[in-house]
């Protein structure tokens, strides 16, 4: 007869907060009022404030749930003692609670219901200089209660003994995007600032610990710790590494015959070593990691689908199941593990993947002589290790073979290493890349003429449309209408076709020729020519051969032939960024590359304060944001930091600089690929990009500063955060070759010597974005298409109001030096400041007289100017502008329109008011250009004699010029012209001068338009 299974349980932790003694008195009255704040496992509680009491009693019972028995022992209990500052003096001036001090309480100390009792833990400082005393009195305990019928998610399985030792993971419930996301993506509420926590390492793990290897499971990895809203005087912070233990504390016991045992002095202490070593990430902060490789084990029972347990502290990973069941399973994975919080031992054990995941055996090292792995050292050499503990224990429960070393984020085994940073089941999504994108080339198409085309004869007075047409991919491009003969033979185009190649050149490209000529347009016939069959040139002066193909219409069914010059251009550069941000100029073929001129930094150190771009189980919002750099061909992905809004990257990357007048892009995003099997296929959603251009670097000088990530909504201007980079540009060629490279031309020769239009340089660019969006997009872990339009601008050329608005504004900000100029010259004629005046004549003057004076005096002043604006430089390399881009001032209509796609999806009465303002618009711009056309068309009238008057007092005006220079010296006719302008006020007439009264009464020809 069958035992009856006991009731599902559920186990709660309980931390009774009973007193305190001795506190610092913090309220400025020799009192304090403090509560307790109480954290443990993502759960906040706090107690009630007893007012001005240094020994204060709460007594009051603080209740968590705990998610996971099997890992209890390695979580973390942070019971916080704060002065309510609301209770205090005002005279003290506090804006923030006081803190009065802290403890931490690992799992090993927590006991069950009955065993308990009151410990006084001494309170711990936050940092060095902080000032904290007394004691806290607590009764901790946990307790396992049957879980109500009303909660049958949190059931366990009925039989502990038929329990599987690492359970599958529960269905996770798919994460949906947040308002700002689906708008990017208003605004939620802004999340507290929240100090980053840097904890005292747990102590080390007991025997009855290591006892529960068998039955500690976790199948999924502890991910980082999430970021929460905190009020604002509750704040983690860094604390001490020495871990004061407790007056009272009660050691559990336990059998440990099953436990690995520790294994001592097998690795040379290099802890001193770690703290000297030179990273050379050096641009970023270095991030200590324990590395751990899992390359084999020998000797084990034969078992299905062994896997490899690794655990640490908080942190637990598997690995994936060996392909080999026997008894030599081959895993070769790496592991690498947070270790911001220093362990004292990692345990790895061996598990049977089978339906009844038996305990195999494991090992546990001591982790305080791991060797320090320097990045230019090899890699380290892995050693055999005895399993142990096993469930058979009489026997040998064989070896396993494992390297660990400590090392930072700049260890070659980093970017494919299983991060304990990033979730299970999305670890392939959430890995640091590096992409290159597709090698590209311009297809040149010259045709020139075709021949013996089978072609119906239009009707008399229609003419003949003969087209050819050009495919590849995705992309085409046609012809203008032939010339023909009188016979209808040859047919005669002499025009060049340009499309977008991608290497492997694999494809096939589509000659076809059209009979446009009647309404249905016809095929005369085609041809196929494979791409890597074209020949291929970097120089103008080589031509290349031309070529007749034979047309086909239907099979074996000659039906003309055609003339084409096909070639490979590769002296141009493709383009496939906006000129005025690319970061490439270099042509196509590498011979013709010249040498870098040095080497570009850029360490990637994190976010802050991003907005949430998801809810994951309805309510709590998230972002697992990753960023993008792209620098020429080259582009780098940072590994994905899951559930936080001040993610922490650290990762460092460099770049090739052959021209330093380039631009690097960087952008944020938030990861949404890594739930593909979870929801639909999600675009990752962006966060905000940011520009630094290089040329405004100084060479060999780190630039670290935060930047706005600022996105462009239909709802107005939104600031998603701000990411934290540093560059740095190293300079190795000379001076002199870096100054000659601003005397040459930007682009390779062949865009000067055989230009390719604006419209079309368009065209093929949009094709170029594609390509590259679709080369990517098939790399592991993808780079969505969507990453890549958005960080190679490929809307930069719509129409926006809002842009125009800006560029208008640009021109204004070029010309106000001018304008400047003309008004300090005006003040001068009008003697505002009679002191500049006279100096200005004295100057005049002198320059008169002497004119050879005159170019190097206008040399000296623009050096001061120069040397004077050396004060106001830059100090750091500036991001987008809202002010600049007008995005702060633009109106919701404006916005409304520029989001507005091709064609319109508005309706009529939309359209029309949006078209009569262009109107209104455009015709402001007329106005100004017909002015401007009217001024140029006066100073031709001068001496065309359209109004003979006017000429021939104009011809007679310079007549008697030019006989007055002839007999007056130069000198003292600018004298006087000067001092003529430059006379008192008194002296002028407030009338307009004569000369322009005569230019304004010039004929234009305005009059004649209709």
């Amino acid at each position: 007869m069958m035992a009856t299974p006991p009731p599902p349980t559920v186990r709660k932790l309980v931390v009774e907060v009973v007193d305190a003694r001795d506190l610092l008195p913090k309220d400025g009255q020799g009192t304090s009022s403090p509560y307790v704040v109480v954290d443990f496992d993502g759960q906040r509680k706090r107690t009630r404030t007893v007012p001005r009491d240094l020994n204060p009693q709460w007594h009051e019972h603080l209740e968590f749930v705990v998610s996971d028995p099997a890992t209890m022992e390695a979580e973390e209990l942070d019971v916080e003692v704060y002065n309510d500052k609301r209770l205090g003096s005002t005279a003290a001036g506090a804006r923030k609670n006081h803190f009065l001090g802290r403890v931490r309480i690992y799992g090993t100390q927590f006991y069950r219901r009955g065993e308990e009792g009151l410990i006084y833990f001494p309170l711990e400082k936050r940092n060095l200089l902080s000032w904290i005393r007394g004691e806290i009195g607590l009764k901790i305990y946990y307790s396992d209660e049957p879980i109500e019928e009303k909660q049958p998610e949190k059931q366990q399985p009925a039989d502990p003994q038929q329990q599987s030792p690492v359970p599958p993971p529960p269905a996770e419930e798919p994460p949906a995007p947040t308002a700002t996301a689906v708008e990017t993506q208003s605004i939620p509420p802004h999340p507290v600032s929240v100090v980053v926590v840097e904890e005292a390492p747990p102590p080390p793990p007991s025997a009855a610990t290591m006892a529960n290897v068998q039955e500690a499971v976790v199948h999924t990895p502890v991910t980082e710790e999430k970021t929460e809203v905190y009020p604002p005087e509750v704040r983690k912070v860094e604390t001490s590494c020495d871990q004061r233990n407790p007056k009272h504390s009660t050691s559990s016991g336990g059998d440990c015959a099953a436990a690995p045992r520790v294994i001592y002095g097998r690795f040379v202490s290099c802890s001193e070593s770690l703290d000297r070593q030179r990273s050379r990430h050096d641009l970023v902060e270095p991030m200590q990691y324990l590395f751990v490789r899992i390359v084999k084990a020998r000797g084990l029972r034969p078992c299905e689908s062994p896997y490899v347990k690794v655990r640490t502290g908080s942190h637990t990973m598997r690995s994936k199941p060996a392909r080999n069941g026997s008894g030599n399973p081959e895993w070769n994975q790496v592991f690498a593990l947070n270790q911001a919080k220093p362990e004292s031992t990692l345990e790895i054990s061996v598990w049977d993947g089978g339906p009844n995941e038996g305990f195999l055996g494991g090992v546990c090292l001591d982790l305080s002589d791991v060797p320090v792995r320097d990045p230019p050292d090899g890699p380290l050499a892995p050693q055999w290790y005895r399993l142990e503990g096993g469930e058979d224990r009489g026997e040998d429960m064989g070896d396993i073979m494992v390297a660990v070393w400590m090392g930072t984020q700049a260890d070659d085994a980093f970017p494919e290493s299983f991060n304990s940073d990033a979730p299970a089941p999305y670890v392939s999504y959430t890995r640091s890349k590096v992409y290159q994108s597709p090698k590209l080339w311009y297809l040149r198409v010259s045709v020139m003429e075709a021949q013996d085309l089978r072609i119906t004869v239009p009707p008399p007075g229609t003419p003949c449309d003969i087209r050819v047409k050009i495919q590849l991919g995705f992309q085409s491009a046609r012809t203008r209408r032939s010339t023909v003969n009188s016979s209808l033979s040859v047919f005669s185009w002499m025009e060049d076709l340009f499309l977008v190649a991608s290497e492997p050149l694999d494809d096939e490209m589509i000659i076809l020729v059209e009979d446009r000529s009647i309404k249905e347009v016809g095929l005369v016939g085609l041809v196929t020519v494979p791409m890597g069959s074209v020949e291929q040139r970097w120089d103008e002066r080589h031509v290349v051969a031309s070529k007749w193909y034979n047309l086909e219409h239907g099979p074996n069914n000659y039906s003309g032939r055609v003339h084409l010059r096909l070639c490979l251009e590769g002296g141009y550069h493709v383009l496939d960024e906006a000129a005025h941000v690319c970061s490439d100029f270099r042509p196509t073929a590498k011979q013709l590359w010249k040498p870098p001129v040095g080497v570009l930094e850029l360490g990637i150190i994190g976010a802050r304060g991003l907005l949430p771009m998801k809810t994951k189980g309805g309510a709590k919002g998230s972002t697992d944001a990753y960023c993008v750099a792209k620098y020429g061909k080259k582009w780098v992905r940072t590994r994905t930091i899951t559930d936080n809004f001040d993610p922490r990257w650290n990762e460092q990357y460099t770049w090739q600089v052959y021209d330093p007048c380039t631009v690097l892009t960087i952008g944020v995003f938030d990861n949404w690929r890594m739930f593909a099997d979870v929801v639909d296929d999600r675009p990752d959603y962006r966060i905000g990009k940011v520009r630094i251009r290089v040329s405004t670097l100084e060479s060999n000088r780190v630039y670290t500063a935060s930047y706005p990530l600022l996105v462009l909504l239909r709802s107005g201007v939104k600031k998603m955060g701000e990411v934290q980079v540093a560059v740095r540009f190293a300079c190795t060629a000379l001076l002199p070759d870096t100054c000659a490279m601003y005397s040459q031309p930007m682009l390779p020769r062949m865009h000067y010597l055989r230009p390719i239009g604006v419209l079309q340089q368009e065209v093929l660019r949009v094709a170029a974005i594609r390509m590259v969006a679709g080369w990517l997009a098939r790399s592991e872990p993808p780079l969505g298409p969507e990453v890549v339009r958005y960080m190679l601008d490929v809307d930069g050329h719509t129409w926006s109001m809002r842009r125009s608005k800006a560029n208008w504004f640009r021109i204004m900000g070029v010309i106000a030096w001018a304008v400047g100029l003309a008004r300090w010259v005006d003040d001068v004629r009008r003697w505002r400041n009679p002191v500049t005046t006279v100096l200005v004549h004295v100057l005049y003057l002198v320059l008169v007289w002497y004119p050879e004076l005159v170019m190097p005096t206008a040399s000296l002043y623009v050096f001061l100017v120069g040397a004077w604006y050396y004060r106001f430089r830059p100090r750091t390399p500036v991001g987008m502008d809202m002010r600049l881009s007008q995005a702060d001032t633009v109106d919701a209509d404006e916005l409304d329109e520029e989001f507005d796609p091709v064609p319109s999806a508005k309706p009529a009465e939309v359209v029309r008011a949006r078209y009569d303002r262009l109107r209104t618009l455009s015709a402001r711009v007329q106005r100004v250009m017909g002015d401007f056309a009217a001024q140029v068309e006066r100073v031709q009238a001068l001496v065309s004699w359209r109004d003979p008057r006017a000429t021939r007092l104009f011809i007679g005006v310079c007549l008697l010029v030019s006989l007055v220079l002839y007999v007056v010296p130069p000198k003292m006719v600018a004298v006087a012209l000067g001092f003529y302008f430059l006379r008192h006020p008194m002296f002028r007439d407030p009338m307009p001068p004569a000369s322009l009264n005569f230019f304004r009464r010039l004929p234009s020809l305005s009059d004649r338009l209709l």
